[in-house]
Order: structure tokens, then sequence, then C-alpha cells
């Protein structure tokens, strides 16, 4: 039986269940103070880290008599992050362990606040905590931390999710999930389900099998230059495509992005303009909140128009070399736009979602801009 001593998140008693894989009643954790540490914000990321200090105090908690299998577990939910275990005192004279980063692996950047992590990235943290914790015994720790970006975007997706709008007037009944099994994760994941239904008729479906592909959420948007009447579309070769056999791999679309943990839609439809298109957007109007494909798929659309200026020294390539980008821009009129659309030359459903979205609203984006705009 071993006792160790956490500062950080781990203090978060959901967060710590879902880790140790049991009841928080049935540990035994008490209020601690370790002296000679101090906790400090991490710069690179939404959690602590614990460093030596002269004078410094470090409150946590004390949990007692942890067994190797807990120890196991958390081994390898900190150690993913490159945390380790080392021996110290606490300041009533008990002996403990606590995980300490490995040496220049973060910076610090001032203090740090529990309840105000709690508030901000407390959910996100345990859902991915879920996933983590699901590959023990199947993928090294090592393996997790390399797909823990993708993990933490899955996890945001289902934040936001629970802030959905939609939905009105639909049936609002149970759902009895008996089994999920990831099959497949990296930069996607695939789960098979099996699960049961209310159905209409008030009774419960009979046991289903099911698969879903689970990616992140993404902003969507149109960049739209209502005084010259044009659109910016990028061009970049696309895997359903080419995995359907598709002639045409290198589809014209909007600019998209996945929505980075702890940023809104919006800040990720202006961030993935100016790395994809080297655009600054001006204001932001919301087209459509909608799934891809909600028969088998997660991924949750945030599409929008955005105006921009768009001289026609606009277009060239873009894309960051460390996503392995190749993008190309192009100029199109709104009347092109729409020919496009209409002759079905557009494969990308929400370009010509954001296409009509354009169509109705046009008259009104250019007359505003043109009461904006001095003579």
């Amino acid at each position: 039986m071993r006792n160790l001593f956490f500062y950080g998140t781990l203090r978060d008693r959901p967060l710590l269940e879902i880790v140790m894989g049991a009841s928080g009643d049935a540990l035994d954790v008490t209020p601690a103070v370790l002296p000679g540490y101090k906790v400090s914000s991490v710069a690179e990321g939404p959690f602590p880290m614990i460093e030596t200090g002269v004078n410094e105090k470090a409150m946590g908690v004390l949990v007692r008599g942890l067994t190797p299998d807990q120890i196991a577990r958390l081994d390898y939910y900190e150690g993913g992050f490159g945390y380790d275990l080392h021996q110290v005192t606490l300041e009533d004279g008990q002996s403990g362990e606590v995980y300490v980063p490995q040496p220049d692996l973060w910076t610090g950047k001032g203090p740090w606040d529990l309840s105000e992590w709690q508030a901000e990235w407390g959910a996100l943290s345990r859902h991915a905590a879920v996933e983590v914790m699901g590959y023990m015994g199947s993928r090294s720790r090592d393996d997790v931390a390399r797909m823990f970006p993708r993990i933490r975007a899955r996890a945001a997706a289902r934040v936001n999710a629970s802030a959905s709008v939609h939905g009105a007037g639909t049936l609002q009944g149970q759902i009895d999930v008996q089994d999920r099994r990831r099959v497949y994760s990296k930069f996607y994941a695939l789960d098979e389900m099996q699960l049961s239904h209310t159905r209409f008729d008030g009774t419960m479906s009979a046991p289903l099998d099911r698969a879903v592909f689970v990616g992140a959420d993404a902003a969507i948007v149109l960049p739209y230059d209502p005084l010259r009447d044009r659109v910016l579309l990028i061009e970049q070769v696309r895997m359903g495509p080419l995995a359907r056999g598709d002639k045409s791999c290198w589809q014209l679309e909007p600019i998209a992005g996945a929505v980075d943990p702890g940023e809104t839609p919006q800040m990720a439809a202006r961030r993935e303009a100016s790395e994809e298109a080297g655009l600054t957007l001006g204001a932001l109007h919301p087209v459509s909140e909608v799934y891809a494909s909600p028969g088998n798929s997660t991924e949750f659309y945030y599409i929008y128009l955005g105006l921009a200026d768009l001289p026609d020294s606009v277009t060239g390539t873009g894309g960051l070399a460390s996503e392995d980008e190749d993008i190309r821009s192009h100029l199109m009129s709104f009347d092109d736009l729409m020919d496009l659309v209409d002759g079905m030359g557009a494969a990308n459903a929400p370009l010509v979602l954001v296409a009509y979205w354009l169509a109705r609203h046009r008259d009104g984006l250019r007359l505003a801009k043109a009461a904006d705009t001095p003579e």
C-alpha cells in the first residue's frame, strides 16, 4: 500500500474516480501540505506542474493505502504527460509520493487555481480521461500521448454537444447502450455499439448493432466580398473521394478545420482563414450548426459566411507545413458560384449549403456594405 500526494487536476473528485476506476467514497483522501514545493500553471496546456521552491508550500490532498493496481492506473494516466513519482515528506511528517514532471518538460507561468480549471477545463478533461483510461491494456502510454491532441478534440466535441440548440419537437426517449467498443483510433476513431432505444409506440427496440465514426467538431467559413461580389474557395486533395474511387480527388470547398479545445467555433473559423488562405475576416454570419452525417458520424459543423476583402492578389497557395497541408485558393464571382452549385459541380455539402444561404442574404449584405463604404 502506498500514499500519494495530489496537487493538481486529480484533486477533482470525478476525474480521480475515472482514473482510479473506483468511487471516491472508497478512497482515503485528506487535505495535506507539501513544503518546499510550489504549484504553477503550464504555458503549454491547461494543467499544472509542481517544482521545488524555497519557502514555498504546495496545497493538495493525500490519498492513502493505494493498491498496486491503482498505482498502475495512475502511472498510465500521468506517465503519458511525462510525470514520474518522487518520494516526499509532508508538512505533518507523513511520507508519500508525488508526480513531478520531467526536467525542462513544461514552462511554468504563475499560480494555478483548481476552481478556475474545473470551470473552464474540468468537463473536457473528464471526457478525455475516459478515453485515455479505455486504452489501458491495449495501447502504451506513449501511444496515448501521441494521440492526445485528437483525444482532447473529441472530448471538446462532447462538451460542445451539451450546448446544442437543435432538437425541438423530437422524441426525447431512452437509449440503453449495452456495449461500446473502440475498434480503431488514431486521427479519427471508430466505435462499435450495441443498443436499444425507445420506439415511437413507446416500446423498447430489440438490441441493435451499430457503428459510429467519432471525429472532432469543425468550423467552416466561406469568405465573401460584398463589394466585389465574389467568394474565395480553397482546393486540396481529399481522402473521401479517393477512397470512393472518384475521378476528382482535389475538391473545391470553403475554408474548414477542427475546433481546438479551448476555442470557440468563431475563433477556429478566423484561425483557419489565416492559416489556409492568409485572410483576416470581418463579420461572421452564422449559417448553420449541423451534423455531417448523423446516421453514422459524430462530426458536427459550425458553418459561417465571413466578410472579407478579396482583391485579385489574394489567391495563392497556403496551409500549415506542420499539418502537411497543400492548399490552393480560388476567387469566384457569385454568379459563377451559383452556376457551379446549380450545375452539380460542387461535391462539398457545406459549400452548397452556404452558397444557397448567400443567395438568400446577398442583397442585404451588399446594401449594408455599400452603406458603410464612403464614396
